[in-house]
């Protein structure tokens, strides 16, 4: 087994590849005369996770999960509890065992927009597995959930946000003030704390080559992931 440090080159080669493939969706669209509002026609057309969980599904494969244990194509749909189904990024079912389900979400752009549904989304999700888990859904063996967060790198993450007024009571310490990529930080770190997720990747990046990815809380490294990873297939032998 590969140590987790190994896959660093691929992870970084699979964020590089998030970034060429929104490029060539939104050409693709403005060749076709398609036009989409905002930053939407760059994924609009799908695929530009797909090096991600590549790389992802890669960790669990070297970890000794066959590869007909690992759905990131299809059949990645689970029962949940408060809704019928959910689909899934990654799913690792093997020997009629709910090995690991993973979740992968990016930000680029309307950064204001869209936390608060990134958040809600996130703790919903894994809130309907673990309750549905809890219900005898999938069995006896626990799952291992993963969360996977890329943010755009950005000059407006950087920013101290203002809070609207009128708040009855004070904002949780980590959130007041801060930009949108400490409060990311923040947001993927409760998840962790709490035990919603067993790991959370947490990366920034810029479609601009020349700015490096960066990992701000090392707990939330793809390091960290991946030895998660290996730490699950391990346990389950």
């Amino acid at each position: 087994m590969r140590q987790a440090t190994e896959f660093q080159l691929s992870f970084e080669a699979a964020v590089r590849a998030f970034w060429d493939v929104r490029a060539e969706q939104r050409d693709k669209q403005t060749r076709e005369g398609k036009v989409d509002a905002g930053t939407r026609g760059a994924v609009t057309g799908g695929a530009h996770l797909d090096a991600l969980v590549a790389v992802i599904s890669s960790v669990f494969e070297d970890a000794g999960i066959p590869a007909t244990s690992i759905f990131n194509r299809k059949r990645l749909v689970l029962p949940g509890y408060f809704r019928p189904h959910k689909k899934w990024d990654i799913l690792v079912v093997h020997e009629n065992k709910l090995v690991a389900a993973v979740e992968l979400k990016s930000q680029v752009g309307s950064f204001g927009n869209n936390f608060n549904n990134r958040a809600e989304e996130a703790i919903g999700n894994a809130s309907d597995l673990w309750t549905a888990y809890r219900e005898g859904t999938f069995g006896t063996t626990k799952p291992w959930l993963g969360y996977f967060f890329l943010l755009e790198n950005a000059p407006e993450v950087l920013r101290p946000v203002k809070d609207p007024a009128g708040i009855h009571f004070p904002i949780s310490e980590g959130f007041e003030g801060a930009s949108y990529l400490m409060r990311y930080e923040e947001f993927c770190r409760r998840l962790l704390l709490e035990r919603l997720y067993d790991s959370v990747c947490f990366v920034t990046s810029n479609a601009d080559p020349a700015i490096p990815l960066r990992h701000p809380n090392a707990d939330l490294s793809f390091e960290a992931f991946a030895t998660s990873i290996q730490a699950r297939v391990a346990a389950v032998g």
